[in-house]
């Protein structure tokens, strides 16, 4: 259906984009963040029609279709988006860590790349290699997936390179509390990333909406609650460890259903 008015709104922050069906009924929201949205299609003399609980996760092309009917009374026809079984908007594989595995997953030091391990095709690196011998308090800066080297990972945030353009290792690592969910393309990638041979890490981190919400946290490790390893076993003193990762995040709005925010401390 030519010129069709599309409405599509973030159910989270209440924000709308609008837009418009070309001759050919196709109609395409570009950019739009993360989310849970509802999409809302009216056009002159059909009935409208609302699709509800469309969610669009980091780096996928989400197609809703809709199917509109001549007006014989004032309803709304509403339906319930499904997932996709088969991508058909893209070539790229890869796949999307969602933010009740982000958030809820057990790290040991609680370091973002670690989650890369979760992907098809990624391996636990070398303790030795250029880029994935671990730092004390940082983790290691990248992964190795789909059989590329450590250094050809491209670490983007909110569409933002993240990489060191000397070493192409990850800048910094943003606390695991403030990560949405980020998805690994690791082979056949869209073209407009480029850059970088190996696979493409894109990052989106978690939005205000228009309730407060905030948390403060800390995660404990000590020797205290340690079990002995196998080389300092019973009648030797017990090796001493102490970690403590403590912070706090908080977002919500700053002018209702237009501007939002997000902040973070990490200690």
């Amino acid at each position: 259906m030519p010129n069709a008015k599309v409405t599509v709104t973030n159910i989270a922050t209440g924000e709308e984009r609008t837009t418009q069906s070309e001759s050919a009924g196709i109609y395409v929201v570009p950019a739009l963040p993360p989310g849970t949205y509802r999409v809302t299609v009216v056009a002159s003399g059909l009935q409208p029609v609302v699709a509800n609980n469309v969610v669009l996760e980091v780096g996928r092309n989400v197609v809703q279709n809709f199917s509109l009917r001549v007006a014989s009374t004032s309803e709304v026809v509403e339906v319930t988006s499904a997932a996709e079984l088969v991508t058909s908007t893209t070539i790229s594989v890869g796949t999307v860590v969602d933010r009740k595995t982000v958030q809820e997953i057990p790290l040991n030091g609680r370091h973002f790349v670690d989650l890369g391990l979760l992907i098809p095709g990624s391996v636990t690196p070398p303790q030795n290699g250029f880029l994935t011998a671990p730092l004390r308090g940082q983790g290691s800066f990248a992964i190795n997936t789909a059989g590329n080297r450590e250094d050809t990972v491209n670490f983007m945030i909110n569409g933002i390179n993240l990489n060191d353009m000397v070493q192409n290792q990850i800048t910094f690592q943003p606390t695991i509390n403030t990560v949405q969910e980020f998805k690994v393309d690791n082979s056949t990638y869209s073209a407009e990333y480029g850059r970088n041979s190996g696979a493409i890490v894109n990052i989106a981190t978690r939005s205000g909406t228009n309730g407060w919400h905030g948390e403060a946290y800390e995660f404990i490790r000590n020797n205290a609650i340690d079990a002995r390893n196998f080389g300092n076993p019973i009648g030797m003193p017990q090796a001493p460890f102490k970690r403590n990762q403590f912070g706090a995040d908080g977002g919500g709005a700053i002018r209702k259903d237009r501007r939002f925010s997000t902040s973070a401390m990490k200690g």
